[in-house]
This record gives structure tokens, C-alpha cells and sequence, in this order.
């Protein structure tokens, strides 16, 4: 393996003036730079990565903040993971990846310890306890995901407000008046978390202009969940025969039980998911949906991220618009 002291000798300079060549931590003329920079690459030094953080006080590491919670759907947030390990690594920079619910507690180990040089953090909530400490310190941060104060943080997102208005307003073109909403499992409400909440809000509020009755009922998921939630919702409103779906583990139960019910999706009942595409297309019937843009999320996280590496300020919220992809589950209200 070549070392630092063979690159100086190679080029005809110090030791030091190869490491501040390296670190870019003191002004190297151009033909000595030219020199070091040729010298490297002709003996194919590769500087060890602790002894370069240590130098530059950089690490080259981006920490991803993705809680595995069991009542949320793991390959949305993993594909969005990867995304984000793939974009970081185009712009040189490797991601450790946090698991954990430690909540404040992974905030301070980054940014008391210098493990990473920036942070991404998910799964945010409307008040999320994590925002005061990312607020204080000079370390960037990009979420995604959209709390309730977005001051002086860089989101980004899918408009979920946008995306319940969209889901109502292509019932409501289709002539459906009653529309039940099953949502996620309930401590993802409990907690506030910020997607779910924006798009019921959304939802609702483009109801009530409408003039449509909405129902929301969360829901664990799996067949047995399901059917509570299905038997509770025509209990309370009978005439319901418009249902957006939020919950990945709910979507082939419900479509199970509406065929064990004899209501044919989509001309008894129609059915509108806000899911990846992948669960949408291979659904038991396909599904209209709006697509949850994981990699675009996991991209323009890391680009934000790296702007503010750069010394560029993109304290600003991202939100990417929806598009609703028509497919076979929804159609006009036929029964009145």
C-alpha cells in the first residue's frame, strides 16, 4: 500500500504539504497542488479514511435517521433509504444508517460525536421533539417529511394535502357522495405523524367543499383488522361506496372482503389507494392510486443536503406534486 510519506518523495514536497493538499486546509500554489494531485494518481495512493476525517474534520458521511416502526411499511421507507444512499454516493459521500426510536438521542450522538457531517431524518411528525435540537445546531439537515413549523428547516415531500384533495375531487367527479378513508394503523395518528395528517386534512377539506360526507377509520392492517374496520364503516354509513385507502397491508383484504361481500370494485364500490406503484399494479384489481415518488424523495433530500454542504442556503419546503394514475378500481356510481 503506498503511503503518504512516498507521495512526498514522489512529488519532490513534505509530508505536510501533501496532507494540505489532501485536506484543503492551507493554500497550495497551483503547480504544487498539479504536482501532489499527479503523484497520487500515478502511484494510486488512497488516503485511509479515519486519518482523512481527522484532517479535514470531515467525515464524508451523511446520517439517514429512518425509525423501522412495525405499524408503518418498511419498503417505502427502504426504498426511499436507498435512494438517498445512491444519490449521496454520486456526490461522494457514504450514509450510516439509523434504525433505532431514540427519538432527540440520535440528534445528539450525530452532532456531539462528528460521526456524520450532515443529517437526514424521516418518519417526521407534526412536532416532532427532534426539530428544537436540529434547529440549534450549525450542522445541516434536510427532513423528509413536513412538520407543522417549518421554519428554518429544508423539507422535502410529497404534497400529501394535495394528494387527499385529489383522491376526493375523482371520486366526487365519478358521483360518489359517501367516502370512507382507511387509514393508517392508529398510533401513526397518535404520534401525529406528518403524512397522515396532511392527507386527511387535505381530504376533508376538499369534502366539505364539495358537499361529501367523509368517514376516516384507521386501521391495523391484515385480514382480520380489516374486516373490523369494513363491518364498522357500512354499520355507520351504509351508503358508502367510495373508500381511499392509506395503508399498504390493508389494500388486498378490503378488496377480498368487498368480493366476499358480493360489491364489485368498481362497479358497486370504488377504491382509490395512496401507495407505491408496485402494490397499485399488483393489487387483485389495479389499482387507481397516487404513487408515493420514494426515490425522487430519497434524490432531492441529497441534493438539498449537499447545497447546504456547499455553503449554498436552501432553507425552503420541497413539495412534489401528486398525480393520480386512473386504473381499474374506480368508475362512475351506478346505484344512486
Amino acid at each position: 500500500m503506498v503511503t503518504l510519506a512516498e507521495v512526498a518523495q514522489h512529488a519532490g514536497v513534505s509530508a505536510s504539504t501533501v496532507s494540505y493538499v489532501l485536506s484543503g486546509k492551507r493554500s497550495i500554489s497551483a503547480g504544487t497542488r498539479q504536482r501532489v494531485e499527479r503523484s497520487i494518481q500515478e502511484l494510486g495512493y488512497h488516503p485511509n479514511a479515519g486519518a482523512r476525517a481527522l484532517a479535514s474534520s470531515k467525515s464524508n458521511i451523511i446520517a439517514l435517521m429512518v425509525p423501522l416502526r412495525t405499524d408503518m411499511y418498511v419498503p417505502v421507507m427502504m426504498e426511499i433509504a436507498i435512494a438517498v444512499a445512491t444519490t449521496a454516493r454520486i456526490h461522494g459521500y457514504d450514509v450510516l444508517l439509523l434504525t433505532g426510536e431514540e427519538g432527540p438521542d440520535a440528534v445528539r450522538r450525530v452532532t456531539g460525536s462528528g460521526l456524520a457531517d450532515a443529517m437526514i431524518l424521516m418518519d417526521v411528525e407534526l412536532d416532532d421533539e427532534r426539530l428544537p435540537l436540529l434547529r440549534d445546531t450549525d450542522q445541516p439537515s434536510v427532513l423528509i417529511g413536513l412538520p407543522a413549523d417549518t421554519s428554518g428547516l429544508t423539507c422535502v415531500d410529497l404534497d400529501f394535502g394535495a394528494t387527499g384533495a385529489l383522491c376526493v375531487e375523482h371520486l366526487a367527479m365519478l358521483g360518489h357522495r359517501e367516502i370512507a378513508v382507511v387509514g393508517e394503523a392508529p398510533a401513526v395518528y397518535e404520534r401525529h405523524t406528518g403524512f397522515a395528517e396532511r392527507t386527511l386534512d387535505g381530504l376533508r377539506s376538499r369534502a366539505r367543499e364539495l358537499g361529501l360526507r367523509v368517514l376516516h377509520r384507521p386501521c391495523e392492517g391484515g385480514y382480520d383488522a380489516m374486516a373490523a374496520t369494513l363491518a364498522r364503516i357500512f354499520d355507520e354509513r351504509p351508503g358508502t361506496t367510495g373508500f381511499v385507502v392509506q395503508n399498504e397491508s390493508a389494500v388486498e383484504p378490503l378488496l377480498a372482503l368487498l368480493r366476499q361481500q358480493g360489491r364489485a370494485v368498481p362497479e358497486d364500490v370504488s377504491v382509490i389507494a395512496v401507495c407505491p406503484e408496485q402494490v397499485a399494479l399488483q393489487a387483485s384489481v389495479r389499482l387507481t392510486s397516487v404513487a408515493i415518488p420514494a426515490q425522487e424523495m430519497g434524490r432531492r433530500a441529497v441534493e438539498q443536503l449537499v447545497a447546504k454542504l456547499d455553503g449554498r442556503e436552501t432553507d425552503e419546503v420541497v413539495l412534489l406534486a401528486p398525480e393520480l394514475t386512473v386504473r381499474a378500481s374506480t368508475g362512475p356510481l351506478t346505484g344512486g
